[in-house]
């Protein structure tokens, strides 16, 4: 009986993923543990081993297919004894390629300001002026629950789930553009329409008694590609369409900042003694061998510091050591501190698990190498899903403060500006020190505002007096 491969999970996330490469051919043998593919997620590219023995009968999905569904037949083994043609001609079918329009989701518009990223990857959404209807007159069928309704013009169609989220934002959903089958209204075009502040329903308001009725004032839209478009001269841009990666950052960041109540606290940090044990702890480090010659250790930076610290302030204040679930508050026994690292097309933040019982050594070489394989795509779902808190830092670009948002399923991360010289005043007197500004971005269903300003002092106390991260 032929052996079915198909798309594997590679995280709880994962809805789709790219098939980058095949390992194996048509007509090799594998064994369970071989390696036979490697498989891009929105993270990193990953390798697919066989769970079963036999002969690869049919490679049905080919190398460099893009979105690929999880659990969509892949490939197609015979088993020991049994002809590699009959199995492949009884293995089953490859699932609908990613060109083929999405049932839902729909595409985010950008919001105005915000600059694109270029990525690679295709599957773009046609216009709505393309979309199929019904012809006028007949029934329209909602695919997902069978609702028919004589007429499209008559009603809007709309998910339960869309109608719901859309009444709890207070958005119209007759003015939201649908991108579902026959321009049914889905989940992501409610989330799209709640992100760029448009089909807001505006409250009624009471008219005059013997006042006819004034007529409804029509709800702003949010943009479709093409109105976007339309703003630009023809010629004067390239589309670049949107990665795996980019579309899970989108939908994640829109998420956050609609079901996340942030606030936000700011200190002011002096870094001189800190500054001055980095350059006394690096002296120290040992030479070790390497293949370029003598090298230090370790060699710690500002960040590594960064990261010790927050970990410590958390273990201090754990109350605010926790994620909000709508059942319970999840405390956590450790400190796990996400740090936001960039890479082409995006940012991922790998964890340094435990970062509050590690030396400030071992967080500084297991943040390089995270750091390192990060960018090349390398790192293990398990290096960078979870954690408790985050860490974003810009300072090395010359911000001097900003503010992040939540990833969840955080309930605070700490946005890092650059140290730079100040006038301070100190027992009366005006004096330059090394000061860096910090906001601590919170999830006040979590932590609210005095929890929130006592994990932030316990920061700025380990920052000014950083022996106590030694001890």
């Amino acid at each position: 009986m032929p052996i079915n491969i198909t798309m594997p999970a590679l995280s709880p996330t994962m809805e789709e993923g790219n098939l980058s490469k095949w390992l194996v051919k048509e007509g090799d043998k594998v064994s369970p543990g071989d390696v036979i593919a490697e498989i891009e997620t929105d993270k990193a590219t990953m390798e697919v081993e066989a769970v079963d023995e036999g002969t690869v009968a049919k490679l049905v999905v080919p190398a460099g297919t893009e979105g690929v569904k999880v659990n969509a037949l892949i490939a197609v083994l015979a088993a020991e004894g049994e002809d590699a043609g009959a199995a492949a001609k009884s293995g089953g079918d490859a699932a609908p390629a990613k060109a083929e329009a999405k049932q839902d989701k729909a595409p985010i518009s950008p919001p105005v300001g915000e600059m694109s990223t270029k990525s690679t990857e295709g599957g773009a959404v046609p216009p709505s002026s393309q979309r199929e209807t019904p012809p006028s007159g007949l029934p329209a069928i909602s695919p997902t629950r069978g609702e028919i309704s004589q007429s499209p013009e008559g009603r809007t169609f709309a998910s339960p789930l869309a109608r719901r989220i859309a009444k709890e934002a207070g958005v119209d959903v007759s003015a939201v553009t649908g991108t579902g089958p026959h321009g049914r209204v889905v989940k992501a075009d409610v989330d799209a329409a709640i992100a760029g502040g448009g089909a807001q329903a505006a409250p009624a308001a009471k008219a005059p008694a013997g006042a006819p009725a004034a007529a409804p004032a029509a709800p702003v839209k949010a943009m479709s590609d093409d109105q976007v478009l339309k703003l630009f001269e023809q010629g004067s841009y390239d589309l670049v369409p949107h990665d795996n990666m980019r579309k899970t950052i989108a939908r994640r960041l829109v998420e956050a900042k609609t079901t996340i109540p942030h606030f936000y606290l700011t200190l002011d940090c002096e870094l001189d003694a800190l500054l001055a044990l980095r350059t006394q702890i690096n002296a120290a480090a040992p030479v070790k061998k390497t293949d370029k010659g003598d090298a230090p250790a370790y060699k710690l930076s500002v960040n590594d510091m960064v990261i010790k610290a927050m970990a410590m302030a958390l273990k201090a204040v754990p109350d605010a050591n926790a994620s909000w679930t709508e059942s319970a508050m999840v405390k956590h026994r450790h400190a796990d501190v996400g740090v936001a690292v960039s890479i082409p097309g995006g940012l991922i933040t790998p964890i340094i698990r435990k970062a509050d019982e590690k030396t400030l050594s071992t967080i500084s070489n297991e943040m390089k190498d995270l750091a390192s394989r990060a960018r090349s795509r390398k790192l293990k779902p398990e290096e960078y899903q979870g954690g408790t808190t985050a860490v974003s830092n810009l300072g090395m670009f010359g911000i001097k403060d900003f503010a992040a948002v939540i990833n969840p399923p955080h309930a605070t991360i700490l946005a890092v500006g650059a140290g730079e010289e100040r006038a301070v005043v100190k027992n009366g007197e005006i004096r330059i020190a090394t000061v860096m500004s910090v906001t601590l971005s919170t999830d006040h269903r979590a932590v609210d505002g005095a929890l929130g300003a006592e994990l932030l002092v316990a920061f700025k106390r380990l920052i000014e007096n950083p022996m106590g991260m030694l001890v």
